[in-house]
């Protein structure tokens, strides 16, 4: 009897035993292939943009004995090193630089898109540099006659006696991923309660306009507010503009906004009482607009090159400073240094500030190339050819057209936006001799036809934020 009871109750309990194990091994698939386990564990390796910071250098010249500046603020902005100074010396070599920039898949848009200000963190390789322009006659971002509440007149090509704009009908197309489509309401809902900053010379504040007149598709919007006086872009007695213009989109509470700031460095009058008075010119300083309104972008695009010339840093009366002193070192004292010089400085400050504005996605913007040809602007040079792609079409190479730009953001958190081998094939896109009020022997063939060029350098840009 008691035998036959130690055998029941042993094959229950096996019964038993193996139910547990049949559910467990259910339980365990299940967990395995669940969306939501796979989610949180791929969450564990994801990088977030913030985690890695090169952390500013102080950059000093050799030769120019160091200072104490007047204010912390202005203490914080110097990034030069007497290492760097040496370097800036000679030509140096550097390796290919990678190309390679990120921008969030379509279907990605509303991950990490919220309320916080952060962009999303799903990433895909991609190098827009490298790819062929193509034939696209059903491209129309916005019309050249109209935009006439963002685009100046001088820019406006078809409001000129030009007759061909053939240069409109071309897209470009990267060799590994697409430039989707623009469309300008989704661009505002991705960047509600956001602002977009550039900063630059009039080829910035070209790109800033493209983007007011895509975003708008160049008609007249009632909802969009001017708010330049709340960052103090408002024009002043005997000036011919402001130094920017910042507007905003009610709907979304979008700001695009632009500050001139042609060589990047921070501009101080000597005397403020003196209209003919030199200008400091701080190529270790970031100019004092940028180091204010910081925290409020949430994306920056920087540009400098044209400026950075005898001729207009004579004609500014501008005066190159470090450390708060005029310049001593001969080796800093010549153009091509000092421009290098400075766009270190400002690339290592910009990137030492990423850590406390996490929001904030930063880009620089290689060199805008010029197209003159037997001379330049005030010396007979012309930009006569309006057939697209004489030159080729395509860019094959890894490397940037602009090394001093692409050297000074690389291994830092500042996104390369490189154009110029890109745009440097569009010779027949500049305005040339076309003008509303045309002057006889003047060509200009740095700037660009609106519609045109600048457009793609923003389609580009959107793609990576």
């Amino acid at each position: 009897m008691n035998g036959t009871k130690f055998h029941a109750w042993k094959g229950s309990h096996f019964s038993i035993a193996v139910l547990i194990l049949a559910f467990t091994g259910i339980f365990l698939w299940t967990w395995e292939t669940s969306p939501f386990v796979t989610t949180l564990q791929s969450a564990k390796f994801r990088l977030h943009y913030s985690d890695y910071v090169v952390h500013d250098q102080k950059y000093v010249p050799s030769s120019v004995p160091s200072s104490e500046m007047e204010h912390n603020d202005e203490q914080k902005s110097n990034s030069m090193s007497s290492e760097y100074s040496k370097k800036i010396g000679h030509n140096s070599s550097s390796s290919p630089t990678d190309l390679t920039a990120s921008f969030t898949p379509e279907s990605e848009d509303k991950k990490g898109d919220g309320k916080d200000g952060k962009f999303s963190s799903k990433k895909k390789d991609c190098n827009y540099a490298k790819g062929r322009w193509v034939a696209d006659k059903s491209r129309h971002l916005y019309s050249g006659f109209g935009c006439k509440q963002w685009l100046s007149r001088m820019w406006a090509c078809r409001l000129t006696d030009r007759a061909d704009f053939s240069y409109e009908g071309y897209r470009w197309q990267p060799n590994n991923c697409k430039i989707k489509d623009f469309d300008a309401s989704k661009f505002l809902r991705r960047m509600q309660d956001r602002t977009i900053a550039f900063i630059g010379d009039s080829l910035g504040r070209q790109q800033f306009q493209s983007l007011m007149c895509m975003v708008t598709k160049g008609e007249w919007r009632i909802d969009v507010e001017d708010v330049g006086v709340q960052y103090g872009l408002v024009k002043r007695r005997r000036a011919i503009r402001p130094d920017g213009w910042a507007y905003r989109f009610s709907n979304t509470n979008t700001t695009i906004l632009y500050y001139w700031s042609a060589s990047l460095a921070d501009l101080k009058p000597l005397n403020i009482k003196d209209r003919a008075t030199d200008v400091a010119m701080h190529l270790d300083r970031a100019p004092a607009f940028m180091r204010k309104f910081l925290h409020r972008f949430n994306a920056l695009v920087l540009n400098t090159g044209h400026h950075w010339n005898r001729g207009k840093i004579q004609g500014n009366r501008w005066v190159m400073y470090v450390n708060g002193k005029p310049i001593q070192d001969r080796k800093l004292q010549d153009i091509a240094n000092a421009k290098k010089f400075t766009i270190h400085s400002v690339v290592r400050w910009l990137d030492s500030q990423l850590l406390h504005h996490p929001q904030l996605k930063a880009f620089f913007r290689t060199i805008s190339p010029s197209h003159f040809r037997n001379g330049y602007w005030n010396t007979g040079g012309s930009c006569d050819n309006t057939i697209p792609l004489t030159g080729g079409s395509k860019v094959t190479k890894n490397e940037s057209s602009d090394p001093v730009i692409a050297d000074a953001v690389k291994g830092t958190n500042i996104k390369l936006l490189d154009i110029t081998a890109i745009s440097e094939l569009r010779d027949e896109a500049h305005i040339s001799r076309y003008s509303v009020k045309p002057t006889q022997g003047v060509n200009d063939c740095l700037h660009w036809c609106l519609p045109g060029i600048p457009d793609t350098w923003n389609e580009i840009l959107i793609a990576q934020l």
